[in-house]
């Protein structure tokens, strides 16, 4: 396998975006093999590495259909609904907590 080109920082050719720029243009990697890595040096870890991919190869985001913006809602409100007191929280619930803030906060003042 060949090794894939590597570009300092900043200065990748025209031609090649990262996915977070794909993104912004509306495009995917659609499947595509990474292309390309830009590296950043860091002083006290290894390096920052971002893949890129070739724009001409992308193809266009899949519009959101209204089947995926209804399994998108109901996922966002199953994170918003707390296990406890089974209300919507207005937030998505803590992995850490659990439950929502008053639903912690009574049990730690009954503890």
């Amino acid at each position: 396998m060949a090794a894939l080109p590597e570009y300092a920082w900043r200065l990748a050719p025209d031609g090649y975006a990262t996915r977070r720029q794909l993104r912004a243009m509306g495009l995917r990697p659609g499947g595509q093999d990474v292309a390309a890595e830009l590296r950043r040096p860091r002083k006290r870890r290894g390096p920052l590495i971002a893949y890129l991919y070739r724009v001409d190869l992308a193809k266009p985001v899949r519009p959101m259909t209204p089947g995926r913006a209804a399994a998108l809602a109901k996922a966002m409100r199953a994170r918003r609904t707390c296990p406890n007191c089974r209300r919507d929280a207005g937030y998505c619930i803590p992995p850490s907590l659990g439950m929502c803030v008053p639903c912690d906060s009574a049990g730690q003042t009954a503890a």
